[in-house]
């Protein structure tokens, strides 16, 4: 009846778990997967530091876990944040915690499903995002998926002694529509 929404090629948007946990806190002993995924100071984290997990799923962010379809493996997460209803406009934000299944093709069937989920199921108009210059298979990813670069806050990072570009991308929903007919 209707097409699926939640599952894509190699990848199903899941809800959090707890005993998610224990795989997000390993995953914070990653310091490369630190470092691609946000611009914070890096640290190791316990489970209880992702206790609070199932409390995205009552706020106003859509949060999902990514699960392969193969072997309902745990390997990220992506996120709709900062939502601003009046604008149909949404931050994405994604990692693939698995380092086994970075650069197979996991990360842009899950921005296919999220934007899919974004623009059919919530309406949006636009959904953006940031990643770091040095990003580059992140940017490969958003790219292939539509996203375009809109701009760059020079220099806006600060790592081991150098500084980045923090770019900024945005995709539309008509963007998003045409590139789906192709």
């Amino acid at each position: 009846m209707f097409p699926a929404i939640f599952t894509g090629d190699l990848v199903r948007l899941s809800a959090p778990q707890p005993e998610d946990r224990e795989l997000f806190a390993l995953w914070t002993q990653d310091a490369d997967y630190l470092r691609m995924l946000d611009d914070d100071p890096i640290r190791p984290l316990t489970p209880d530091n992702f206790a609070n997990m199932g409390e995205a799923i009552k706020s106003d962010d859509f949060y999902f876990h990514l699960r392969t379809l193969k072997e309902n493996q745990l390997i990220g997460f992506v996120v709709l944040f900062n939502l601003k209803w009046r604008n149909q406009t949404a931050e994405l934000a994604i990692g693939i915690g698995q380092s086994e299944y970075r650069g197979k093709g996991y990360g842009v069937d899950s921005l296919r499903l999220m934007l899919n989920y974004g623009f059919s199921e919530l309406g949006l108009r636009r959904v953006s995002l940031t990643v770091m210059d040095y990003n580059i298979g992140a940017i490969k990813a958003y790219e292939r998926v539509g996203f375009v670069r809109e701009g760059a806050q020079r220099q806006a990072i600060y790592r081991d002694g150098r500084t980045y570009d923090l770019l900024q991308y945005g995709i539309l929903r008509e963007e998003w529509q045409n590139s789906q007919r192709k």
